[in-house]
């Protein structure tokens, strides 16, 4: 019995599909998130960072936010919050940071990419 708990405990883990990492630059912070049936990427603007002098454009405010289906083969999702409407939907990662740079108001050179989001997109 402890070993099948065992293999139970270890499978469990494996497969936990709440996944976070951040980024910080520019003044924007984007926060990647995995939920039982998405994964997110959520872009809020006007934060303070270290960098926020450096590039960042100082009006940009605001959110947005990119969601895939869990599998990562759907087109992407760009919407004003991680939980709201759909507002257009892209096959490309670039042109969904482009849109999500639009609804910043910056640069797509400035938005920040947590690792664990740069292989969105079809």
């Amino acid at each position: 019995m402890t070993e099948d708990a065992d293999t139970d405990a270890a499978a469990a883990a494996s497969t936990n599909t709440n996944t976070n990492t951040t980024a910080t630059a520019n003044g924007i912070r984007a926060t990647y998130d995995e939920t039982e049936t998405e994964r997110r990427l959520e872009f809020v603007a006007g934060v303070d960072d270290e960098d926020a002098d450096a590039t960042a454009t100082p009006r940009a405010t605001g959110t947005a936010a990119i969601a895939q289906n869990i599998e990562g083969y759907a087109m992407l999702k760009v919407r004003p919050t991680a939980d709201g409407d759909e507002l257009e939907r892209y096959y490309g990662f670039d042109m969904a940071l482009d849109h999500v740079a639009d609804l910043l108001g910056v640069s797509q050179h400035d938005l920040p990419i947590p690792e664990a989001a740069t292989d969105m997109g079809m």
